[in-house]
């Protein structure tokens, strides 16, 4: 659990520091020159890293757990942005900062071990069912549709990937290598994250074109925690240490409420510019 909880801070980490990164290389280049700019792929480089580093915190700790955890990427943002960038923080940013702080020691601290649970026989055909949603949403608000929908479907998009993670097959040790290729390559849930992580892309990129980084990025975290959470708990077995039940809801909601602050922060702070480095959607 200690190591789960490591790889969950270095997503945190990873994703925060990806976001300044990027923000750092389209204050020096724009268009395709910036997806080319050195820190825009050293950006990406960190965006990779917190990305496997989810992979193994879901493995072993309940999805409200490592999703809280990761939305605090938003606090690294803000501190490295204002060292790095000189980005101004509000009075109410540096609160918050304290606040999200407090609140995600409190959600790591109420996470218990994950148990051993298989999720109910129809999940896997909701899991695609979600996704053919996710997709015609997507293909319908795309042209003309509202930031805060187009963030939603980010949201759920991110959400289908992290659950996808959390439930897809991994043989026991000791099986042999061509079993192992075999199961994991015929789990279609292991094929549908980076789908979701692809959708997810796109939701988000479009949100910010048709508004504020600052709404966009609160709505689609507010979702990306929430949604896993409740079905982590309520579907797959996610567990909360014995007698800390309360403490994990009242951590949840500040943390949650904590970065919408922040997200929602002056328009020269950095905020993250791809959703699935927030997620474990191939950020």
């Amino acid at each position: 659990m200690t190591l789960a909880l490591l790889a969950a801070l270095v997503g945190t980490v990873g994703y925060g520091a990806g976001s300044v990164l990027q923000a750092a290389a389209t204050s020096r280049a724009s268009g395709p020159a910036a997806l080319r700019h050195p820190l825009y792929l050293a950006g990406l480089g960190c965006d990779l890293v917190a990305w496997l580093a989810s992979l193994v915190a879901l493995r072993h700790l309940p999805l409200f757990a490592v999703q809280a955890l990761l939305a605090g990427s938003l606090v690294v943002t803000a501190v490295l942005g204002r060292v790095f960038l000189d980005a101004r923080l509000r009075r109410r940013d540096v609160a918050a900062i304290g606040v999200v702080t407090v609140a995600l020691v409190a959600v790591a601290a109420s996470a218990g071990e994950q148990a051993a649970h298989r999720p109910p026989s129809p999940f896997t055909a909701a899991v695609l069912g979600g996704l053919a949603l996710c997709a015609l949403a997507l293909l319908a608000l795309y042209p003309r549709g509202r930031s805060a929908a187009l963030a939603v479907v980010a949201g759920a998009a991110f959400s289908g990937a992290a659950l996808s993670a959390r439930v897809v097959r991994v043989p026991a040790a000791g099986t042999p290598a061509t079993r192992v290729v075999v199961d994991l390559l015929t789990d279609p849930l292991l094929w549908v994250i980076p789908v979701f992580g692809l959708l997810g892309l796109l939701a988000y990129a479009r949100s910010l074109e048709r508004g504020a980084v600052g709404p966009a990025t609160a709505v689609m975290w507010t979702v990306e925690v929430v949604v896993p959470a409740v079905v982590g708990v309520a579907l797959l077995g996610d567990g909360v240490r014995p007698g800390w039940a309360g403490v994990a809801v009242a951590a949840v909601l500040p943390a949650v409420a904590g970065c919408a602050v922040l997200a929602l922060g002056p328009a020269d702070a950095p905020h993250p510019a791809t959703g699935p480095a927030h997620g474990v959607g191939l950020s």
